[in-house]
């Protein structure tokens, strides 16, 4: 491996996923996001830089090799450091067709870092993966895609106006994005997250379908159940919780979304 001194910040690093792409995984949480989607389940990766909450323990469930203190969120590492980490599992990856997924936060946010991993990644032979909203500028998205094997693209809401007030921003970058890289054919998985009331309602449902339907290159489409479990956080970390009382949607009307989307002839999966 060249000596690649970039430098970036994560704030952990998952081994053994398979809900993060084909295969076993090793899943790189970037910091930093541009959007704040209501039911986010990493709010504390909101903020690009490393911060530090007293009192909590923050470190459950974290790779215990990758060294952070205590009550620390967010660690910068070279390029060098982070690919040391992540072939440690070629085994696993041989194994199982598996390989890298670089997710966040939003990996995007931090282009240079990325695209350096990613070339490291492809050099070593490690198959990767980003975990991506699409918010980035075309440039960051054209240099990014040559070094990534497939994209698990975030589809939230088609009507622009409900995506900003959930989400904070316009939808407009995203699908623009996504269609770029469904012409570069690029193999895309998408992710549609499906929260009560918010992305699983009638006309949002046919507009993603609709907008889906003209791309090439969508391998499969997976659908993420709202789920409650980092409600916690928000507490721990003194940001607004806007969820409410919002349960996680149930299995028959999962079902009933699945059979929807499986008329575009392609495979759908609850969950990752």
């Amino acid at each position: 491996m060249q000596n690649n001194s970039h430098r970036g910040i994560i704030f952990n690093i998952q081994r053994f996923a398979i809900h993060d792409g084909p295969g076993i995984r090793t899943t790189v949480f970037f910091k930093g996001c541009p959007l704040r989607c209501w039911w986010c389940h990493n709010p504390e990766s909101h903020k690009i830089l490393p911060e530090k909450f007293d009192g909590c323990n923050l470190r459950r469930g974290f790779d215990q090799s990758f060294s952070m203190e205590k009550d620390e969120i967010g660690k910068e590492i070279s390029v060098d450091e982070l690919v040391n980490e992540i072939v440690k599992d070629r085994m696993f990856f041989d194994e199982s067709s598996g390989g890298a997924t670089f997710s966040g936060g939003e990996p995007l946010m931090q282009p240079e870092f990325l695209i350096e991993s990613l070339k490291e990644c492809k050099s070593n032979g490690v198959h990767s993966v980003v975990d991506t909203c699409g918010y980035a500028s075309s440039e960051i998205i054209n240099e990014v895609a040559p070094y990534t094997d497939l994209f698990l693209y975030d589809l939230k809401l088609m009507n622009d106006d409900d995506h900003e007030k959930y989400t904070g921003v316009s939808n407009q970058v995203t699908l623009k994005n996504l269609v770029s890289l469904d012409q570069l054919g690029k193999k895309i998985i998408i992710r549609i997250p499906i929260v009560p009331d918010i992305t699983n309602t009638n006309e949002n449902l046919f507009a993603l379908r609709g907008f889906i339907s003209d791309l090439k290159n969508v391998m499969e489409i997976n659908l993420l159940p709202f789920h409650r479990v980092g409600e916690g956080k928000y507490a721990k970390y003194d940001i607004e919780n806007k969820m409410g009382d919002v349960e996680s949607p149930e299995s028959a009307s999962l079902e009933n979304t699945k059979q929807f989307f499986s008329e575009l002839n392609c495979k759908v999966k609850i969950g990752g």
